[in-house]
């Protein structure tokens, strides 16, 4: 997902001057809806959230009155194929499955949920619904939650990366997950199999640091083709001590050798100042909320160092 192009409009001055001068525009005055993405105004910025949405999904499904919950999964729950269970309706799913994949354009929160949900749309089962329902109470006890566009000053990308070493139960393939925060605001974030299955963590870690990388490349591209330079390296922060020592040892090892191509990719933007890779703790790992079910307390002290806000929530 990304909202790169609503962070940088507002670098421009005079956008509509510009639009009306290249293209047949009507002006529908100060945005507040659109395409089920609500704006509000506030004190510290614009909070994008899908309040209307969240309810219409609820009201279809007939969750308006269901209870809320805090957290959208079970800490520690992993999902199967569930070939024990009872099978659903295969199109009930599907249809909830894909208005909630629609619903990460302003909830990075159940992306990660989303990821593993729509792993089961081919032959979906009662256990899978029923972690569907979880995230629909979820959203139920967070229908304002949205990202915060805070008034920034000078612009300052930063990336976090990390990995589930054989996250998944039932192919033993890590994923990969990065953020990417312009001045604090989520801008860009993935979660996503890898394509083979690693060896080790750190070969899992590695792969992951290299995507991250290829986002960070091409954000910095385009924020420069928006007239918005970043001069400085990117900080990229990663929780795993190996990935980082093979980022920066220009040596390479046997042990290396499976992950060749990443090494000189992510290599190369390191001695080109592009990006750093950094240190961070595992407790403060922001990734974390793209890869595994968290308590309630981890994920509520991480959505609020990504900049998310609850427009609904008691003062």
């Amino acid at each position: 997902m990304s909202l790169l192009p609503v962070i940088v409009s507002r670098k421009f001055k005079k956008p509509k001057r510009n639009l009306f001068e290249e293209f047949s525009v009507k002006d529908l005055g100060p945005l507040k809806y659109f395409l089920g993405i609500e704006v509000a105004k506030t004190k510290d910025g614009l909070v994008l959230s899908q309040c209307k949405y969240t309810l219409d999904i609820l009201k279809d499904c007939g969750k308006l009155g269901c209870k809320p919950s805090s957290f959208p999964i079970e800490h520690g729950l992993k999902l199967d194929k569930g070939e024990n269970e009872p099978s659903i309706d295969g199109n009930q799913y599907r249809r909830l499955v894909g208005r909630l994949r629609y619903h990460q354009a302003t909830r990075p929160d159940i992306t990660y949920y989303v990821n593993v949900l729509s792993q089961f749309v081919a032959d979906p089962r009662s256990n899978h619904l029923e972690a569907v329902n979880r995230v629909l109470r979820y959203l139920k006890a967070t229908p304002g939650q949205g990202i915060l566009l805070s008034h920034v000053g000078d612009p300052v990308l930063t990336a976090y990366c990390d990995s589930d070493w054989l996250g998944c139960s039932f192919t033993r393939r890590s994923r990969t997950r990065y953020f990417l925060l312009l001045d604090g605001t989520p801008i860009s974030w993935k979660t996503k199999k890898q394509s083979v299955i690693s060896r080790s963590s750190a070969e899992a870690e590695y792969r992951a640091m290299a995507s991250t990388v290829s986002e960070v490349i091409w954000v910095r591209w385009l924020l420069g083709e928006l007239q918005v330079h970043i001069s400085s390296p990117t900080p990229l922060f990663c929780d795993n001590q190996a990935a980082r020592d093979i980022a920066n040892n220009p040596v390479f090892h046997e042990r290396t050798n499976h992950v060749e191509m990443d090494c000189y990719f992510v290599r190369e933007r390191v001695e080109s100042k592009e990006i750093i890779p950094m240190k961070i703790s595992s407790t403060m790992q922001v990734a974390d909320l793209l890869t595994k079910g968290l308590t309630s307390q981890q994920l509520l002290f991480l959505l609020d160092k990504i900049g998310i806000a609850n427009l609904h929530a008691s003062s």
